[in-house]
């Protein structure tokens, strides 16, 4: 089952935040862990994380900064803001809030 388009829109900037909740990092390594926490659910492809971070970058949600890698590579790490903390509380609560309110819909619906 693939989640639609709706439901992942409504979703990305939150998935994003709580990876970067947990340590600063680069947009592939974002990728990589968004997918691997999927579990197959869906897949995301690096063409899908640039715009996101950028658009949490212009709306203050993460700051950006060139790091060299152990690799002696430049890449550039996003790290959440207290902005973007903030977000990520109130959109996790709202997650929660609406998937209560669907399971006692279906709970009432099969009961």
């Amino acid at each position: 089952m693939n989640p639609s388009k709706e439901l992942m829109g409504a979703s990305t900037s939150l998935l994003v935040l709580s990876v970067l909740a947990r340590e600063a990092n680069y947009g592939y390594e974002i990728i990589r862990r968004i997918n691997a926490e999927a579990d197959g659910l869906f897949t995301w492809q690096e063409g899908t994380i640039y715009p996101i971070l950028h658009k949490l970058e212009h709306e203050g949600k993460v700051r950006a900064q060139w790091q060299e890698a152990d690799t002696g590579r430049r890449r550039k790490y996003y790290y959440i803001t207290a902005q973007g903390r903030t977000a990520l509380e109130a959109g996790t609560k709202e997650w929660t809030s609406i998937h209560g309110m669907l399971v006692k819909l279906g709970e009432a619906e099969n009961g």
